[in-house]
């Protein structure tokens, strides 16, 4: 079968989503009336009451969470463990049950296996790109970087936008103020890698870029901050103009084109203030932030591997389990498209050709299996997670058998994605690896399938046509979507 079932566990009802997307027309539909309320209290309750209007028609999701984890994980020592295989194959690792009967994974994702009912598995993800930057291209944009696969020593204009971008584009009528973040930086090897942005659709579909001040433990988005000396009073008064130019334009009868940029002023600063919110997690209780994690601060020493190579020297790996709390929130503040980069530097990452077992045991795993958890729970327990697609991987897996060093090097020929929520069949395990996890043994899915389906879920025909600066089209996906992996 190319699908299986692990569970007969009976999948969550379909919820209202209560947080809505905040569009212009979204809110004329609601029932902005006339002129005269386009002002920014006007907005403010027009937000309350589109909060009890379902945004998302069954089967189709409002947002999707990505979780890039640069580097590459072990498929075999994560999601996809070969018990029976020599040990050479094996590793170290033993597997433990999880909440769906017959499905194991390894001992190091305890709090994984607890919500595995409500995750499906892709066992048999593959490309050909045996190199970092041209593999994330691959899994991030759904099409193979153009020549030989490589990383890139000089700087590489993106071709192919990002999903995020692609998703904003074809939405673009909706005129959402932020359809698209990333965060908490743009992660690179020699350069940053180019698939993290809106390439040929053109840098007004880049994301919104969000960073993280790890000191302050504090997230930022520089292009809609608020200048540092406007205090709240004078936001306040802004508001109060604003309120009053609204008042005067009906008054006076003054043209559309007028009362229509005042409104989309009012608009994007009611938009900016929101997301700013979504990113403070000092409204977010100290349970709850701990309960998504912090890491510890990056090793000064490394465990060796050459070049300071190694997890454990990561910048922002404090961070890891905050920046899905941080996905979250925008989430519920209406952003569509969220992606998050587990780690930035390329060999500080997932990339365990040394020390397999020890990076995944000590520096890798433990916060990933909390963090990915916790999300998937609090989307859950929230109403979020039937609209929310949550998808985690990284570019490739990990050789099945380990080298000299204790390590396992790069391997596209067979991986593991994850996906949660967004009418996934909790519990599936879509295709299988062979019996040592080196390459696909049934239903093998592509980037672009993956694309073809996260499109899909949104709504969007994968056939649809996008055109590059020449005119030339180009299918937004190469593949097909997995539809028998989703509940409708």
């Amino acid at each position: 079968m190319r699908i299986g079932l692990r569970t007969s566990v009976a999948q969550s009802e379909m919820g209202d989503r209560t947080n809505q997307a905040w569009t212009r027309r979204a809110l004329l539909r609601a029932g902005v009336g006339g002129w005269s309320s386009l002002s920014l209290l006007g907005l403010w309750q027009t937000q309350a009451a589109l909060a009890q209007t379902p945004f998302v028609a069954p089967g189709k999701i409002r947002s999707c969470i990505f979780l890039f984890y640069y580097g590459g994980p072990s498929h075999l020592d994560t999601y996809d463990p070969k018990p029976d295989a020599p040990a050479e194959v094996r590793g170290e690792f033993s597997t433990i049950s999880t909440s769906v009967p017959g499905l194991h994974v390894s001992e190091h994702l305890p709090r994984m296996a607890r919500v595995m009912h409500k995750v499906a598995l892709v066992r048999g993800m593959h490309h050909a790109a045996r190199l970092h930057d041209s593999a994330s291209i691959h899994a991030l944009t759904g099409r193979p970087l153009e020549g030989p696969d490589r990383e890139l020593f000089d700087k590489l204009p993106q071709f192919y936008p990002s999903f995020g971008s692609t998703v904003s584009y074809l939405n673009r009528e909706q005129n959402i103020i932020i359809p698209h973040a990333a965060l908490p930086f743009v992660f690179r090897n020699v350069q940053d890698v180019p698939c993290q942005g809106a390439g040929f659709l053109g840098s007004s579909f880049d994301p919104l870029q969000v960073s993280c001040n790890i000191e302050r433990q504090a997230y930022d988005a520089g292009a809609i901050a608020p200048a540092r000396d406007v205090s709240g009073e004078r936001l306040a008064g802004r508001r109060h103009l604003l309120a009053s130019m609204n008042e005067r334009v009906a008054v006076e009868a003054a043209a559309t084109a007028r009362v229509t940029a005042v409104y989309d002023r009012a608009f994007q600063l009611f938009a900016s203030r929101r997301v700013q919110e979504a990113l403070d997690l000092s409204r977010e209780s100290t349970p709850t932030r701990e309960r998504y994690g912090f890491g510890p601060p990056p090793a000064a020493i490394g465990e060796g591997g050459g070049g300071g190579n190694g997890a454990e020297l990561a910048s922002g790996r404090q961070m890891r389990g905050q920046n899905l709390l941080v996905a979250r929130r925008l989430v519920e503040a209406g952003v569509p498209f969220v992606n998050v980069y587990d780690f930035q530097q390329q060999g500080q990452n997932w990339d365990a050709h040394f020390k397999c077992f020890h990076q995944h045991k000590e520096y890798l795993l433990p916060l990933a299996d909390q963090s990915l958890a916790t999300l998937i729970e609090d989307l859950d327990e929230r109403g979020l997670l039937d609209s929310t697609l949550v998808v985690a991987m990284g570019e490739f897996g990990r050789t099945p058998r380990i080298n000299k060093e204790g390590g396992r090097d790069h391997w596209p020929d067979c991986y593991t994605a994850l996906l949660a929520g967004g009418g996934v069949q909790g519990g599936a395990v879509y295709g299988a690896s062979d019996r040592f996890g080196a390459f696909p043994a049934d239903a093998p899915v592509t980037p672009g399938d993956l694309a073809a389906t996260i499109f899909w879920r949104f709504g969007l025909e994968p056939r649809t046509e996008i055109h590059d600066s020449l005119g030339r089209p180009h299918r937004i996906a190469t593949g097909e979507p997995i539809k028998s992996l989703f509940t409708s």
